[in-house]
């Protein structure tokens, strides 16, 4: 665990400690495992943000793609009558399309991320609202799904199972990430992509993949959330969504230049979004706030980040400057 990792997990036990002070409610089992449950759910979503942020990209779409993704999973297997264990690996493949297609025009046709990925937040809310004639999708009453439930809105001894699944993908995209070769070619594009291709990375490859990830996860994370609801309104649905994964991807100290981060850092920056959501609302201060509240701790993780590379720039400047006098001074 880095400096910047504990220093998170420190401020994540400050806050709750402060929050279960002023209103003890937070500590109760139901608050608890419904913040859980949250953290699955976004922390999901933030594990593929990260892998995009980390090349030095952006997907803004992703709040869409939850909508469209849970729109077309929700009718497949509650109005068309296809068996879930068919819907599920189709919703992922479709997930994966979406990522490769962004990945391809970005690294074929050299569009901007932020271009390719707006214009996709724009088209795929447009196409959900369009497949519904913008009404909503939604199971029948007594319309049950029992082992489908269980694995995304259930519970294992207490502990929701989106939150397992969440630590279950962490711990796996923690190896792709740090301890794989194409984590490190990951890296590498994300501190300078001209240098990581003339050492023989096929940056393009890897940037696709990258978003492929995040595409996979996405529909994932479609899934959970269409369950957790079980109604979606296209038009609403996933609103935001890009803007927490951005978030807990940023405040875990991915930096919106690309090249840092570690994967611990998204967990716990989803954590603590999550916290402050949990704070906002047994505050009893109004829900409005909440987009007010993710603004202000973007801005804080960003003038961190900034102000983090430029305090490393001057100390590495200096034990440069005094290895230098060192060496002359022996010479």
């Amino acid at each position: 665990m880095s400096k910047k990792d504990l220093g998170l997990l420190i401020l994540i036990l400050v806050v709750g400690a402060v929050v279960a002070i002023i209103n003890p409610r937070f500590l109760l089992p139901i608050n608890l495992a419904n913040t859980s449950n949250l953290i699955g759910l976004f922390g999901i979503l933030a594990i593929g943000q990260a892998f995009v942020i980390i090349t030095g990209g952006i997907e803004l779409s992703v709040g869409s793609v939850v909508a469209l993704l849970g729109v077309l999973f929700v009718d497949f297997i509650a109005t068309r009558g296809m068996a879930w264990p068919v819907a599920l690996p189709l919703i992922l493949v479709l997930g994966g399309i979406i990522g490769l297609a962004h990945g391809w025009l970005i690294t074929r046709l050299k569009l901007q991320p932020f271009v390719v990925t707006l214009c996709g937040l724009l088209i795929y809310r447009g196409v959900a609202r369009f497949y519904t004639a913008d009404g909503t999708a939604g199971f029948a009453f007594g319309q049950n799904f029992p082992e489908l439930e269980f694995l995304t809105a259930g519970r294992s001894y207490g502990v929701p199972n989106s939150f397992i699944a969440l630590i279950v993908i962490a711990i796996v995209m923690w190896v792709v990430l740090h301890r794989s070769v194409f984590g490190r070619y990951l890296y590498a594009i994300g501190k300078n992509e001209e240098a990581a291709k003339y050492s023989g990375i096929r940056t393009g490859r890897v940037v696709m993949a990258a978003y492929v990830i995040c595409g996979v996860l996405t529909a994932l994370s479609a899934i959970y959330f269409a369950m957790y609801t079980r109604s979606i309104s296209p038009a609403s649905h996933g609103q935001f969504y890009e803007l927490y994964a951005i978030a807990a991807a940023v405040l875990g100290g991915f930096s919106l230049r690309g090249g840092e981060g570690s994967l611990i850092g998204v967990i716990l920056g989803t954590v603590l979004l999550q916290e402050l959501q949990n704070l906002v609302n047994l505050l009893g201060i109004p829900s409005s706030l909440n987009f007010a509240v993710m603004g202000g701790v973007i801005l804080i993780g960003v003038l961190v980040d900034q102000q983090w590379g430029v305090y490393r720039e001057r100390r590495l400047m200096l034990e440069a400057t005094r290895k230098g006098t060192a060496g002359a001074a022996a010479e």
